[in-house]
């Protein structure tokens, strides 16, 4: 139990200094970026706005102060649980992260499921068929899908299934011109099938590889060939000695691709036009919006920290090495 707490207390203090190095190396790059913030709050109306109405707006946004009191002001709001407001959502910048996470977590707990799945059946299979064409084929969809960016996935199954075939919606969330009250949860989730199977695709590469090398690792240990001469084959010696051996490193595993998993989200969202969080952080970019982007970026880094912190713990549970490692 005092290994555990120790452990705990050592990724808080990992965690406060990454988000602290994060902040401060965001708000740079944030200012040094060559768009003006004030121009991408106007728009199109820019050339309507007088030099003292353009003065009010720095004022009114804090953009009228030099960069080291702009991070001051922010970090002292920050700590008191305040991310400010968004410039292009006119709302608290929590509220917006809050609503757009929503929709991205549907997103993206299903290709997490998926690719988890599908990755660790094609993984076992190829391990179990290893060297026949069965082995040889998954091994092949793994490494061509492993460099495969996902928006230019997203973009071929847009292509496929939303255009020619017209088996899916190619846009949005839900069905364009429908009142709120009258989507349903059929018509979010035929929206979401196309974002989630690009993200799942371009994910399974890792989990399938992975399981593959572990099962045949498992395969030829001693006790697998005693069970060998035993007389067990097939899904039975499959079932028996090898899934609980691999099931939860793979589990691990897939945990830390949560980085992965959020930086896919935000291509395939832009592909889909779907409304999550990661169109929300494009839109920021793109416009200036200096206390949402520096929110989106405090969140996805904790996003990440936890599913690197769950695999963690999975590890310890899996490997009692590793907490005796630890506990000394």
């Amino acid at each position: 139990m005092r290994s555990l707490l120790t452990f705990l207390g050592l990724k808080a203090i990992r965690l406060v200094t990454l988000l602290a190095a994060i902040s401060a190396i965001s708000f740079v790059l944030v200012s040094a970026s060559p768009i003006d913030p004030i121009q991408a709050y106007v728009g199109a109306d820019m050339m309507r706005v007088s030099p003292e109405q353009r003065q009010q707006i720095a004022e009114h946004w804090g953009l009228d102060k030099p960069p080291a009191e702009r991070f001051a002001n922010w970090g002292t709001a920050l700590l008191q649980g305040d991310l400010g407001t968004s410039m292009i959502y006119r709302r608290p910048v929590a509220e917006v992260i809050g609503e757009r996470f929503a929709g991205s977590l549907a997103l993206m707990f299903a290709a997490w499921l998926l690719s988890g799945l599908l990755g660790f059946a094609a993984g076992s299979l190829a391990a179990m068929k290893k060297d026949t064409w069965i082995d040889r084929l998954i091994q092949w969809y793994c490494y061509t899908l492993a460099s495969t960016p996902a928006f230019w996935m997203g973009l071929l199954l847009l292509l496929l299934f939303g255009v020619w075939l017209g088996w899916f919606p190619v846009a949005l969330g839900v069905p364009a011109g429908v009142l709120a009250q009258e989507v349903t949860w059929s018509d979010r989730i035929q929206h979401m099938i196309l974002p989630a199977l690009t993200l799942s695709i371009v994910g399974i590469s890792n989990i399938a590889l992975h399981t593959r090398q572990k099962l045949l690792d498992v395969l030829a240990s001693d006790y697998v060939l005693f069970a060998r001469a035993r007389g067990e084959r097939g899904f039975r010696l499959f079932r028996r000695h090898g899934l609980r051996n691999i099931a939860l490193p793979a589990l691990s595993l897939q945990f830390t691709a949560f980085s992965e998993l959020f930086g896919g989200a935000v291509l395939a969202e832009q592909v889909f036009s779907y409304p999550g969080l990661g169109q929300a952080t494009v839109e920021a970019g793109l416009r200036g919006d200096v206390p949402l982007l520096l929110g989106i970026v405090l969140f996805s880094a904790l996003f990440v920290f936890t599913g690197n912190l769950i695999a963690d713990l999975l590890y310890r549970l899996v490997d009692p090495r590793i907490r005796e490692g630890r506990a000394l």
